[in-house]
């Protein structure tokens, strides 16, 4: 029985693998190192079906090491510690250059799993090569994170995936036999969302369903041989990023039906339930912030309740959440106020910070007068004195500026009472 193409098409040299110049061109990152020879541990950060697995495989090819793998999926702390010990074994029989140990998807390992691999990267037993679909800033542990570097992987544009299947149809033994003509391929490239893997497979399927000499290839032929009338999600690929663009705008617009059906279009697609509930711990600051605060507190906990109670149950706490978020009042006075300080920072550096309100912990600061007169807001009437907090160059600037809601309104009152005469509200 032979192999699905995606593996029959597998690149055997770096020199075959389809994109990624920014990594395996003549220049390119991981290129420089393989002909040092000089491979570190890596993370290889992108979307599935774009060759994570492949090019580790070509790393341990190229540089002539020993190739050890596990799948965090089906993998434990026990299988982690045996294959270290073989590569310890093999690394001192064979060898002086450090085995891979190529970990997929290493975003599914446990902190307790992630641990065990920290000894063996640290002391050189092995050269580990991640691969995630996930951000890693997110699903690895620092410490381990830190010892690795992390390179993008970059999605397939659309030029590289029709040239993979013309690939295909000229170098692959099975395909190049048949009469061909790859007329359209607008289904195939969305229906595999980007997805190489998928690409290919779902190419040869439709090749091997239609029973005739000449085989024209056209987007009718391919949605009626896939049969892909479900709700499409692609996770990784544009569909994602327009899916999520919608949940984040329907509910920032106050629109709670729209924002569940793309909820539940995310659900259906099998969306990961920690990236929807970040998303919503983000909306609840950046569009709601001060004019509900209790948003922010429901939106992390239901990212605490739905990572405690995974799916199919979670669907239930993400509804309740974003019907909250999406008939709140909504405010962006403290996304803008960050956003303002921030552009005033770059603009003017580092200016000093007032004498008064510096920390004095010795003799010396108090003799320079760090912290002279200030004044403590507990020792006045209502606990609070006008004083000046920020650097003389920009005295006076106003970042926060309260939105027009009940809740904000109270506090541009309360400003404008204790600030009257310094800040304009």
């Amino acid at each position: 029985m032979k192999a699905p193409l995606a593996e029959r098409l597998r690149p055997k040299q770096l020199s075959d693998y389809l994109s990624q110049s920014h990594l395996v061109g003549e220049s390119g990152t991981i290129s420089q190192m393989i002909k040092r020879d000089l491979v570190p541990s890596i993370i290889l950060w992108g979307p599935p079906g774009i060759g994570k697995t492949t090019l580790a495989n070509l790393i341990s090819k190229e540089t002539k090491r020993s190739f050890f793998t596990l799948s965090a999926i089906s993998s434990g702390v026990k299988d982690v510690r045996e294959v270290i010990q073989k590569a310890k074994q093999d690394q001192g029989l064979f060898e002086q250059k450090n085995p891979i140990l190529f970990i997929d998807e290493i975003h599914r390992f446990s902190k307790s799993q992630q641990d065990s691999l920290l000894g063996a990267v640290e002391k050189g037993w092995i050269t580990l090569i991640g691969a995630t679909t996930e951000n890693p800033s997110f699903e690895v542990i620092p410490a381990l994170l830190s010892r690795c570097q992390v390179y993008v992987l970059n999605e397939f544009s659309k030029e590289d995936l029709i040239q993979l299947l013309q690939r295909a149809l000229k170098e692959d033994d099975y395909l190049s036999k048949k009469h061909i003509d790859l007329k359209e391929t607008t289904s195939l490239l969305r229906l595999s969302g980007g997805d190489a893997r998928k690409l290919l497979n779902m190419f040869e399927l439709v090749v091997n369903s239609v029973d005739e000499e000449q085989i024209i290839i056209t987007d009718q032929l391919v949605e009626e041989k896939i049969q892909q009338k479900t709700a499409r999600y692609d996770k990784t690929g544009e569909q994602h990023y327009d899916i999520i663009s919608a949940f984040i705008k329907s509910i920032r617009g106050s629109d709670p039906n729209a924002a569940v059906y793309w909820l539940a279009r995310m659900i259906e697609g099998g969306e990961d339930v920690k990236f929807i509930a970040r998303r919503l711990i983000i909306l609840a600051s950046e569009d709601i912030g001060n004019a509900n605060p209790t948003a922010l507190i429901m939106a992390n906990n239901t990212f605490q309740a739905v990572n405690t109670i995974g799916f199919p149950e979670a669907r239930i706490i993400l509804s309740q959440c974003v019907i909250y978020l999406a008939t709140s009042a909504k405010s962006n006075a403290s996304y803008q106020a960050i956003n303002e300080a921030q552009a005033l920072v770059k603009e003017t550096g580092g200016l000093s910070v007032p004498l008064s309100i510096r920390n004095a912990p010795t003799k010396l600061m108090k003799d320079l007068g760090y912290g002279d007169n200030y004044k403590y807001a507990h020792s006045y009437e209502n606990n609070f004195v006008q004083a000046e907090f920020l650097p003389e160059d920009i005295k006076n600037s106003v970042f926060y500026v309260p939105g027009n809601n009940k809740r904000e309104e109270q506090l541009r009152q309360f400003l404008k009472q204790k600030w009257a005469g310094k800040y304009k509200y």
